[in-house]
């Protein structure tokens, strides 16, 4: 059967690389999706945020481990901002995105994608060669036969 049976075993590689590899990443979109769905949960008392202006007291910086169990809000990113609410003058602290964290996994999905082209051409490249000594193999035949 030549280089299609052999075509197998590299194939189931190739899929489970590429599942591994899709699997692991989770993009800005889905996160925020998963916040959503986070933040519909009921609250017993109304997040000042939500309904009235507020202001930055304190940018979006990393929880520490003792936030990440005290702190509610760290759980969806692992990241809060310290807000004061205009009206009713209360602090609050917010879930919030990193952009060196946002940038982290923009530039690892582009090394991936990087990647997933690379072994896509060497793939093609292949497959070309394959099929360029089978016509010529043809062509040798044909000539052969005359």
């Amino acid at each position: 059967m030549g280089p299609r049976a052999r075509a197998g075993p590299r194939c189931c590689a190739l899929y489970a690389v590429l599942g591994a590899l899709v699997c692991g990443l989770r993009p800005a979109a889905a996160m925020a999706v998963g916040d959503e769905k986070r933040s519909v949960s009921p609250v017993v008392a109304t997040l000042c945020w939500r309904v009235e202006d507020f202001v930055v007291a304190q940018e979006c910086t990393r929880c520490s481990s003792f936030q990440m169990k005290t702190i509610s809000q760290c759980s969806p990113t692992g990241f809060i901002e310290k807000i004061n609410c205009a009206t009713s003058k209360r602090d609050e602290y917010k879930s919030c995105r990193s952009a060196v964290m946002e940038a982290h996994v923009f530039w690892r999905f582009v090394g991936t994608m990087m990647c997933v082209a690379t072994v896509f051409a060497v793939l093609v490249v292949c497959r070309q060669r394959v099929l360029d000594r089978k016509a010529l193999e043809k062509v040798r035949k044909q000539i052969e036969s005359i």
